[in-house]
């Protein structure tokens, strides 16, 4: 039960996917923001909780039970709704572009991520 414990190994596939290269984006936002802008602050608090999306989902799939699996997709929901705060205030504060492709890109990806990772807690909610 450890393994691909979820509402079906395609959508923790998918998340695993996503999360992951969601995290690589992040890295070089920060990337980004601590080279072109002298931006240290905020651009490590999405470092934070951007990259700790995708290893929460990573170590939920060796849970030992429904109710651990969804302790850790819990925990990387909300790094998921951190980091789209942390987003939005870059884009408020004027270190990114609302305008932009990428910007526009990356808020989709959270939202996207974020609305996986809902269906999948639920799913497995209304298992146990």
């Amino acid at each position: 039960m450890a393994r691909k414990i979820g509402n079906n190994s395609t959508d923790n596939n998918e998340i695993l996917e996503l999360s992951f290269a969601f995290a690589k984006r992040i890295v070089f936002l920060h990337r980004h923001l601590t080279q072109s802008h002298n931006e240290y602050v905020l651009s490590k608090q999405v470092l934070r909780s951007g990259t700790s999306i995708g290893a929460n989902v990573n170590e939920a799939q060796a849970a030992l039970s429904a109710k651990e699996f969804i302790a850790k997709l819990s925990i990387a929901s909300k790094e998921a709704r951190e980091t789209r705060y942390w987003l939005r205030l870059l884009i408020e504060t004027g270190f990114l572009d609302e305008e932009a492709e990428h910007v526009q890109s990356l808020m989709k990806e959270i939202d996207s991520i974020n609305k996986i990772l809902t269906s999948i807690i639920l799913t497995m909610q209304n298992r146990a």
